[in-house]
């Protein structure tokens, strides 16, 4: 007897660890998660104007953890299978869905904040892409996609649906960065060009519904309605179109039809100017934001180009707020800007200080914001 029950414990010993570690994954999983103190912009003791909330790096960060994952955690130490960024760029929001598109693995990734959902976009099929860089989302909820390599711009449905592609080859050297405007009628898309290129340095403006081309706007220089290199594009609630003149280190302003308005910025070390500037969204105010991977941050500028704020710093830890290889950026319909860093292979997310956490579309609280 002595030596059967020595047997007996002796067989059943991994299985009583797997159990505990059931059952302490379980309960670790129901704990009230510790407050983390909040990351204000500016620090105090200015008043805040936002907070840092969040970070999205995997299908993980929006995917609901299931029983099974939790089981298969503690057996094998892995929750299953999940989609990463390897070395986003572009990003775009609506209700809640977050879309980066991925240079390395080709394809952009969904993040149904709403819908506790993930999806890969744009891997096969008529709408399969090359290099995905600069994107943006209409009022409707289409998604364009700039291919850099296909030199297209695809469109699809908000669920990630391949609908039409625009442009081609006879039309784009280096497509990067793409915007729509406030209607919806109208696409621009920003050429970047190249250094032995002269022609390319410029934005196109298409019809978004029939993809009809429309007209070009500027050539490679310095001068105003000129550019050299621009990198991204965007547009305010009123019209104004947005470019990010990289190698003149400027942000331009035009009108709808690509008339120039102003510059604002110029190359420097000091607020409001610019080290590489590259990414560039605006928000329902008009304020636009402008990244610059030099300095590691965003800019905020209103309507006049007066700065308003800059958030973020160069950093080598990939912490809240620090990054290295900034890239894209987006404001969503209630104000929270989400930030790409390539480097850090992560989208940092900022709540504007007037917003509760659990308001707005990317809350998890609230119920009228179920996947639709």
């Amino acid at each position: 007897m002595f030596h059967m029950s020595r047997q007996v414990i002796r067989y059943s010993t991994p299985i009583t660890y797997i159990l505990v570690a059931i059952i302490l994954t379980a309960c670790a999983a129901h704990e009230k998660p510790k407050e983390q103190p909040l990351i204000a912009y500016p620090p105090p003791p200015e008043v805040p104007r936002y907070y840092y909330e969040r970070t999205f790096r995997s299908s993980f960060d929006v995917k609901e953890v299931t029983t099974a994952d939790r089981f298969r955690f503690a057996v094998t130490g892995s929750a299953g299978s999940v989609n990463g960024l390897a070395k986003p760029y572009g990003i775009a929001v609506y209700q809640g869905r977050v879309y980066v598109s991925d240079t390395v693995q080709r394809s952009v990734f969904m993040f149904d904040v709403p819908g506790r959902d993930f999806k890969v976009i744009g891997t096969d099929g008529p709408g399969a892409v090359s290099k995905p860089i600069g994107l943006a989302v209409s009022r409707e909820g289409e998604l364009y996609v700039c291919d850099n390599s296909g030199k297209r711009v695809v469109v699809f449905d908000k669920d990630g649906n391949y609908l039409r592609a625009i442009g081609g080859a006879e039309y784009f050297s280096r497509p990067s960065g793409v915007a729509i405007s406030p209607d919806g009628t109208k696409l621009y898309v920003i050429d970047t060009g190249g250094v032995d290129d002269r022609e390319h340095h410029q934005f196109t403006i298409w019809n978004a519904k029939t993809g009809a081309f429309i007209k070009s706007i500027g050539r490679r220089g310095s001068e105003p309605g000129e550019f050299n290199l621009a990198l991204q594009i965007a547009t305010a609630p009123d019209g104004t179109i947005y470019v990010v003149d990289g190698g003149n280190f400027r942000v331009q302003a035009f009108t709808p039809e690509g008339q120039f308005i102003r510059k604002v910025g110029a190359v420097g070390v000091k607020t409001g100017q610019f080290s590489r500037p590259k990414g560039i969204a605006v928000d329902n105010d008009g304020n636009f934001y402008v990244i610059d991977t030099g300095f590691g941050n965003f800019q905020i500028f209103n309507k006049d180009g007066q700065l308003l704020l800059f958030i973020g710093t160069r950093g080598g830890n990939g912490g809240p707020g620090e990054y290295m290889l900034p890239a894209g950026i987006a404001v969503d319909e209630d104000g929270r800007v989400y930030m790409v860093d390539q480097y850090f292979k992560k989208v940092d997310v900022f709540r504007p200080a007037r917003l509760q956490p659990n308001e707005g579309w990317l809350s998890t609280t609230n119920k009228s914001n179920k996947k639709k």
